[in-house]
């Protein structure tokens, strides 16, 4: 090292040094992970069990743990998928995910069937993408056909 001392960073402890003087923030530790808000990491609870509604009838109700557990399952699952995309990207060293690799993930993950659904789900929505791109003020003039 150039012998200068660590600098001390308030927020996040001891900072290094590089040799040109610039100051690099510290690796993130497991304790600093951990502290990780829960609504930092789930989506939120409000979105999941409106979802979970639509999905059963309307005199159901669904129990906060079960709410909760759906919470967790979802949120993780998101994260595996974007993680191996993520991989991809970074092998293509491209700093972008996009559909197409989230479909790739899916399908090297193991989850082949539900690809296929949400590969026809993706090209209707860039189709509509690119119909209000062509179309800015909204006119559905063709959807009265």
């Amino acid at each position: 090292m150039s012998g200068t001392p660590p600098v001390e960073d308030g927020s996040r402890g001891v900072v290094s040094q590089s040799a040109q003087g610039a100051r690099e923030p510290a690796p993130i530790t497991e304790q600093e992970v951990g502290e990780y808000r829960e609504q930092d990491r789930f989506l939120p609870i409000a979105n999941v069990s409106r979802i979970m509604k639509q999905s059963v009838p309307p005199t159901a109700k669904i129990a906060k743990d079960a709410k909760e557990c759906v919470q967790e399952c979802v949120s993780e699952f998101i994260s595996f998928i974007t993680s191996e995309a993520a991989e991809k990207c970074q092998m293509e060293k491209r700093k972008t995910i996009g559909g197409e690799d989230i479909l790739y993930a899916m399908v090297t993950l193991g989850f082949e069937n539900y690809a296929e659904t949400l590969k026809i789900h993706l090209a209707k929505l860039r189709q509509h993408q690119a119909s209000s791109t062509s179309n800015p003020r909204g006119d559905h003039r063709d959807d009265d056909k």
